[in-house]
């Protein structure tokens, strides 16, 4: 794409953005999709002034959600691949790829750790085997929200898991282990302080062990979640059909 048209194709996803955030109040104001009846004007005063004070509170908000529409794209992109690899392989042969790649790992870990280490490891990598089969399952049966609230938090679940548990074990990665607990200090003191909840987090749970997993699920559940919206929000502001980069993600 030239610098022309990647100028151009900004612009109209900005114009699509504030056209959407005004049609949350004033009908027919994404002028692609009402193509017959045409784009919605104010024909008052009061609707006018109305029309612009709604638009300029949109401005800053567009200027907010951008990156985040950007981040959508990319990542439809790719879940595009994802869901291309779903169709040709069946939910077993998710299954199977996913047993392949994280049996390696437990393989890996049957060399390099204790027993213990092993077992969990396993354990990990069985939960996160199944984690991707019902990813795939909700991605291909389910809608626009059991995707969004079910396929992309297992998803990130399956992708997350083993490596943290394996990192639990295996004194080579002790580096995953301080960059989570950095992480969960930095969670607690800027996110978590509301109604006192890294408190709570802090009297009843101590960062080891089992500890660091559900820490990793509570962090992979919501970035599914967030994954999931940008998206939504890509394929709302330039349609699979217009973009040419889709994929259901």
């Amino acid at each position: 794409m030239t610098e022309g048209g990647l100028i151009e194709g900004l612009k109209i996803d900005v114009l699509r953005l504030h056209e959407t955030w005004m049609e949350l109040v004033f009908p027919r104001q994404r002028t692609a999709v009402h193509q017959v009846l045409g784009k919605w004007k104010p024909r008052t005063r009061g609707d006018t002034i109305k029309y612009r004070i709604w638009s300029v509170i949109g401005v800053p908000l567009v200027a907010l959600l951008y990156p985040f529409l950007l981040v959508g794209f990319a990542v439809r992109f790719n879940a595009r691949r994802f869901n291309t690899a779903t169709t040709r392989l069946g939910v077993v042969g998710v299954v199977i790829l996913t047993a392949l790649i994280w049996g390696g790992l437990t393989a890996l870990a049957r060399v390099r750790l204790d027993f213990d280490g092993f077992l969990a490891v396993g354990a990990a990598s069985a939960v996160a085997v199944v984690s991707a089969g019902l990813a795939a399952i909700f991605t291909r049966i389910g809608g626009r929200g059991t995707t969004v609230v079910l396929g992309y938090p297992f998803a990130m679940n399956a992708v997350f898991l083993p490596p943290v548990v394996a990192a639990l074990y295996d004194p080579t990665l002790t580096g995953v282990l301080e960059r989570s607990e950095s992480l969960a200090i930095f969670l607690l003191d800027n996110l978590l302080y509301v109604y006192d909840i890294n408190e709570y987090l802090r009297t009843n749970f101590s960062l080891e062990g089992i500890g660091v997993v559900l820490m990793w699920v509570g962090i992979a559940t919501p970035l599914g979640w967030f994954l999931g919206l940008v998206v939504t929000l890509a394929d709302l502001i330039r349609p699979r059909s217009n973009g040419g980069d889709g994929g259901d993600g």
